[in-house]
């Protein structure tokens, strides 16, 4: 009685014919008799073979093999090739291999075709970078093979880089980066309630008495309410004087964003004089918004005056209410013109009616840097927090630090 040959392959040798090999050193020639008690030699021979042919073998699959012959024992044929092909074999376009290999192992069937080693294939690397000379036509024609394109983020390069570096492409591709750091701000406790589901809060006796009478009387579900948030107000106050010339057009950029992204965002600009611009920088249009601000801004690079523009943001907006209980962010490097003394009484009055006064000096991240201007030595006492804010990864920890709730 013969065993049942394979599907798709020719009829095998009866079971008493098949005579499993020791591992061979040459894996293509006809195998010998040998003792059909070592599966593992058999199992290693007959992975040797594969290999040769082309068919790709892993060691965890060789090892399963060995495993399943160990099972399945090297006597009958059937076995020894349904072991194989489930272990070994993984793709069905393999199969007509494994069938060939199998015949010319066992049998020493003539006539075995090896799969030939594919040939090499051009790729041709691509590099984004519009600067890079791409050698003419003539280089693009001859490379017919695959191409890939290797891209760089423009957002991974612009978020180290100094503001004072960037061009006006630049400065374009960081607006709309700012656009995403802007989405958040600050939140502060409400005196409104809302409804909570958790088990938490106060009790809301109206809404439990209403459920109440929909469900015929029975107070089946109680239901609680607890404070609620609402945003709290971000004052913007940027030094537009010369000696912040070449960070003013980025933090402008940051603070036109700020407020065109979000509500209760006030933004003014401090140099010789003080201009409220929170109107002109409230347009979606962000080029409509800077040049708005730049017509509105008439001592834009000029002279500084931080004490007195300080002094005005007090008077008229900053202790009338605008200030109270917001968030108050200075963007300057510190250098004013005017007496420390009166720096300093501003600034305390600021500190007085703002929940939190942030500093942030584009000068700070130079190495060695010491505050000893004399309007940044003044201010330095009443300020909560004195950060740098020269490149989008600072501005990106700003926001952070912004949206932080308490001192």
């Amino acid at each position: 009685m013969t065993s049942a040959a394979p599907p798709g392959s020719e009829p095998r040798p009866a079971a008493s014919a098949l005579v499993p090999p020791s591992a061979p050193a040459d894996p293509g020639r006809r195998p010998g008799a040998a003792s059909a008690g070592q599966p593992e030699a058999v199992a290693v021979g007959f992975v040797a073979s594969l290999r040769a042919a082309g068919l790709e073998v892993s060691l965890l699959s060789s090892m399963l093999y060995a495993e399943a012959l160990c099972a399945v024992g090297v006597a009958r044929a059937d076995g020894v090739y349904w072991a194989g092909r489930a272990a070994l074999v993984h793709r069905p376009e393999d199969f007509d291999l494994y069938d060939a290999v199998f015949r010319a192992y066992w049998t020493g069937t003539p006539g075995l075709a090896v799969r030939s080693t594919p040939a090499a294939v051009p790729v041709t690397v691509e590099l984004d970078d519009p600067d890079a000379d791409d050698g003419g036509d003539g280089d693009r024609d001859r490379n017919d093979g695959e191409r890939v394109a290797v891209r760089y983020s423009p957002a991974e390069t612009l978020a180290g880089k100094d503001f004072a570096d960037y061009s006006d492409d630049e400065l374009d591709e960081a607006r709309r980066l700012m656009e995403r750091i802007c989405q958040q701000g600050p939140m502060r406790p409400s005196r409104r309630h809302r409804a909570v589901r958790a088990a938490r809060g106060r009790p809301d006796v109206r809404r439990t008495v209403r459920a109440a009478l929909r469900a015929g009387g029975e107070p089946v579900r109680l239901c609680r309410r607890a404070p609620s948030t609402r945003p709290r107000r971000l004052v913007l106050l940027l030094d537009v004087s010369g000696s912040m010339e070449p960070y003013a057009r980025a933090l402008l950029r940051f603070v036109q964003a700020a407020v065109a992204g979000r509500g209760r965002v006030e933004a003014f600009a401090l140099g010789t004089r003080l201009t409220r611009l929170t109107r002109e920088l409230s347009s979606r249009d962000p080029d409509r918004a800077l040049r708005a601000a730049a017509e509105a801004v008439l001592d834009w690079s000029g002279g500084t005056r931080l004490g007195a523009g300080l002094g005005r943001f007090n008077d008229e907006w900053g202790c009338r209410g605008m200030a109270r209980g917001a968030v108050a962010v200075i963007l300057s490097d510190g250098w004013d013109r005017g007496e420390p003394a009166e720096m300093a009484e501003q600034m305390q009055r600021l500190s007085r009616v703002a929940h939190r006064v942030v500093w942030v000096n584009p000068l700070k991240a130079t190495p060695g840097y010491q505050p000893l201007a004399r309007g940044m030595a003044a201010a330095l006492p009443h300020v909560d927090r004195f950060v740098e804010g020269h490149n989008l990864d600072s501005l990106e920890r700003l926001a952070a630090l912004i949206t932080e709730d308490g001192r």
